[in-house]
């Protein structure tokens, strides 16, 4: 690996918030302050994560930062489903972003697992 860009679930998880922040553009202005912006900082924590980890000299810290980035992601997905229950969005319009979240939810327990080997 010559660069964070280099990894599939950190060019995914830009995907991911390139469409959350589409989708959160929809919700009622209300929210921007509220809910909306959570759900934004959660998703925008989830690549910088992983490109601050692989910055790191050791592979403890790039695996801890992994696990931040999982956490974010969990966080997101958490909101996202508060969305779903406030009648902000509908299950069938973040079809994509959910089966975006469960790929790079895989990819980085894979990850995790292979640098803590």
């Amino acid at each position: 690996m010559n660069s964070y860009r280099d990894l599939i679930v950190w060019q995914k998880s830009m995907n991911f918030v390139t469409l959350v922040y589409k989708q959160t553009a929809k919700f009622p202005d209300e929210e921007k302050f509220g809910l909306t912006s959570q759900i934004k900082r959660s998703a925008v924590s989830i690549p910088s994560n992983i490109s601050e980890g692989s910055g790191r000299h050791y592979k403890k810290d790039f695996s801890r930062f992994l696990q931040i980035a999982r956490g974010s992601l969990y966080e997101c997905q958490t909101q996202l489903e508060i969305a779903i229950n406030l009648n902000f969005i509908k299950m069938d319009e973040i079809k994509e972003i959910n089966d975006l979240s469960l790929e790079v939810e895989k990819m980085l327990n894979s990850l995790i697992k292979k640098i803590s080997e």
